[in-house]
């Protein structure tokens, strides 16, 4: 493997981000290609390509948990060891990104190490109990202790008994002095993955907008000025888009006038680009 994967992140944990971040991202027919020839033969080169081409989504995963009090390289460490697991069950066929597929196992390697390490939770044992850790946050409504029919609820739903929950709930709110973070008040469920914010998500969110926002710039200097003008202040500005009213007042045209040249706008961007799209 590259020199990278052998590396101590905390000897010299910057450039180590800084070397991932020169890597190559792997376009989708050269992740494809690498993962068949893996698949098919086991060649080491094709694991080695897709792993150093995702060691950066690791990072961007890894910061999620910092809150824990453990160090970012740590948790980068373990996180690469998710990203290699995946690589070496992911299968070409399943027409899926790897990092869609690798995500849950670079998480699930990270818990498993914050569960091993941070205090409070030496006493999650069981896969109930772990679940409860890694949701409560997610449930709760304030930073309050929880309310009888909120624990009952909350136990419910995530299938673990009440005094489970009670007694997770104390452990946040630093019941055990013993186990708490040395700061006071400090609560580590502040800190855990929000609902919603799936790393993910996030990777490919940003992974289309770097694709698309070019092709997108490029498709709009193909309208023309006016065109251009009401179906970016309608459709692409992110602010309140301007009404229609106020736009066929400033081209001394009817607002069903405006619908219209943004419809044919529409259509026009979405020719132009779903070649991309398709991609």
């Amino acid at each position: 493997m590259n020199s990278l994967l052998s590396r101590n992140p905390s000897q010299g944990f910057e450039a180590f981000v800084q070397a991932i971040q020169r890597e190559p991202r792997l376009s989708p027919e050269e992740e494809r290609c690498a993962a068949e020839d893996l698949h098919a033969t086991g060649n080491p080169e094709a694991a080695r390509r897709l792993v150093l081409g995702h060691l950066r989504f690791v990072v961007h995963i890894a910061r999620g948990y910092q809150g824990y009090g453990l160090p970012l390289e740590d948790l980068v460490q373990e996180g690469n060891l998710g990203l290699m697991k995946a690589v070496q069950r992911y299968q070409p066929g399943w027409n899926v990104r790897l990092i869609s597929y690798a995500v849950h196992w670079i998480k699930a390697q990270i818990h498993e190490y914050i569960l091993r390490n941070f205090r409070i939770v030496r006493q999650v044992t069981t896969k109930a109990q772990r679940k409860l850790f890694f949701n409560l946050r997610k449930l709760r409504r304030d930073c309050e202790p929880l309310s009888s029919a909120d624990a009952q609820a909350m136990a419910t739903q995530l299938q673990v008994s009440l005094r489970e929950v009670r007694r997770a709930d104390a452990l946040f709110h630093g019941g055990d002095s013993s186990l708490s973070a040395p700061d006071e008040g400090y609560a580590p469920e502040r800190w855990l993955a929000q609902e919603g914010a799936d790393p993910a998500e996030q990777i490919e969110a940003e992974d289309w907008q770097q694709r698309m926002q070019p092709k997108l710039r490029h498709a709009l200097t193909e309208l023309d000025p006016r065109s251009r003008d009401i179906v970016s202040r309608r459709e692409l500005s992110t602010e309140k888009p301007v009404g229609l009213a106020e736009l066929g007042k400033q081209y001394g045209v009817s607002a069903e006038r405006v619908r219209q040249i943004e419809v044919k706008a529409r259509q026009r961007l979405r020719r132009s680009l779903e070649p991309a799209l398709a991609a």
